[in-house]
């Protein structure tokens, strides 16, 4: 296993020129292609929830503090205190910016007793840290004693309004001593009520399709262990709907206690031995859990408690539109980001990462989520993807060398690449996709018997996603 050692935006653009010289990343498109905005149409909104997802988008942007606020309920450990801090790019909603606001989270006295991790950098990607195996007391890792839980960055000792509470952070240094530290970026939630509203039936369909190739691709879903059905959101797919999906967040990310997850987190090593310290609990005072529905509160969409705002704001946020790209500062044809869609597609990179993995049903929220083609790019499914992005780290049943096909749509405006931001750069990230074990190998060889001029094709069409 490789920890994996992260370096500034500047720094790793250079790299990237210099390994890529033959083809060169466009990079993230700045201008604007509307990005952020609602798929309701207000003149079509027969149920109101147009005042739900503005609701949803002011609660996302709100900073959660410990007690003594009206967003009462961080920590006892947390990894941001803002989900808009860690969904940013391009707009709200979106995934990680170029300036990472966990590297301000000491100096601005947020977490005044921690230390800033190593692997935290000004203009590197926002993360959350994973240990997938715990350690031996002789700080080597134990290979029978699985991990795989979030190791928040940050605790709430020493804050005014977090009392006795008394926190060590996880021992990073010794975790990255012995290369037991994956890392996860935040993904972007744009279009995400679209894929939300697949029908299981629509994805298998796409599924069996799929199937019919020669390139080694086989792909799985993961599913939910209550009620055996597709789940689709995660880097590994984990989570059923976007409810759960933000209340797991909200408790993990920010240590907020909610209607879906109703006590506060301790570390995975906590969970094993004493569990959280009595002087760490109901820390806000208001006892369990801190995220509640407001039922005396008006207007209708503040009667909600936060989690469910949230999950109306994602639920309703319209797909990233695609646009031109500019490469060193001029447009590129549009008869170019065409001739790479159709190489796209023939070297195999569509078999995975689907146009569209099909129509959404019927929705009983708006009607702009009904019979709407999800032009997301991805499958849905888990594939196996070898050696090099293996980290060790199982979900449901995606196994720790599996991922979700991540969907493609908005790229021309992410940053960090990868599941774990390693990498800024296309031709990187594409390249990683090769390995021992990695069901995409043979499509990465076929990409690469491409010409100089149809590479660079390539990446300008993912860059006009």
């Amino acid at each position: 296993m490789s920890t994996l050692r992260f370096v500034s935006l500047p720094l790793a653009l250079l790299f990237a020129a210099r390994i890529g010289l033959a083809q060169t990343d466009p990079g993230v498109q700045t201008a604007s292609r509307g990005t952020g905005a609602t798929i309701i149409n207000p003149s079509n909104d027969p149920n109101g929830f147009t005042a739900f997802f503005n609701d949803g988008f002011n609660r996302f942007q709100e900073i959660e503090t410990v007690s003594n606020s009206a967003n009462t309920g961080l920590g006892p450990r947390f990894n941001s205190n803002q989900c808009s801090s860690c969904h940013a790019q391009p707009a709200v909603g979106g995934s990680g910016a170029a300036t990472n606001p966990q590297f301000l989270i000491i100096s601005s006295g947020v977490a005044p007793d921690d230390t800033l991790p190593s692997f935290v950098t000004a203009t590197g990607p926002t993360v959350e840290a994973r240990a997938p195996f715990f350690l031996n007391s002789s700080g080597e890792i134990n290979t029978k004693a699985p991990n795989g839980g979030v190791e928040d960055l940050f605790t709430v000792t020493g804050r005014s309004d977090a009392g006795s509470c008394s926190l060590i952070q996880p021992n990073f240094a010794a975790y990255l001593a012995a290369n037991d530290l994956i890392f996860r970026i935040p993904t972007p939630t744009f279009g995400a009520g679209l894929i939300e509203n697949l029908d299981d039936s629509t994805l298998i369909a796409n599924q069996v399709n799929n199937l019919k190739n020669t390139l080694g691709i086989a792909g799985t879903f993961n599913h939910s262990g209550n009620d055996g059905t597709i789940t689709r959101f995660g880097w590994k797919a984990q989570n059923k709907s976007l409810h759960i999906f933000a209340g797991e967040a909200y408790n993990v990310e920010m240590g907020v206690s909610n209607e879906l997850f109703t006590q506060d987190r301790p570390l995975p090593e906590e969970e094993q031995a004493t569990g959280l310290p009595s002087a760490c609990l109901n820390l806000s005072g208001t006892g369990y859990p801190e995220d509640t529905s407001n039922p005396t509160q008006t207007t209708n969409a503040a009667v909600l408690d936060d989690v469910s705002a949230f999950a109306n704001f994602m639920r309703f946020l319209a797909p990233p539109p695609p646009g031109g790209v500019v490469l060193n500062g001029s447009q590129v044809p549009t008869s170019t980001i065409a001739a790479g869609s159709a190489l796209f597609n023939s070297v195999g990179c569509a078999n995975c990462h689907n146009p569209s993995p099909g129509v959404t049903q019927v929705s009983n929220f708006v009607p702009a989520l009904s019979s709407v083609q999800v032009n997301a790019f991805s499958d849905i499914e888990i594939h196996k993807m070898g050696t090099r992005l293996a980290d060790n780290v199982a979900q449901g049943s995606a196994s720790g060398e599996e991922f979700r096909t991540a969907p493609l749509w908005g790229l021309g405006q992410r940053i960090f690449l990868l599941h774990d931001g390693r990498t800024t750069d296309l031709f990187t990230a594409i390249q990683d996709h090769k390995s021992s074990g990695s069901e995409a190998t043979t499509v990465i060889e076929n990409f690469n018997k491409l010409t100089t001029t149809q590479q660079q094709e390539v990446l300008d069409f993912l860059r006009s996603l």
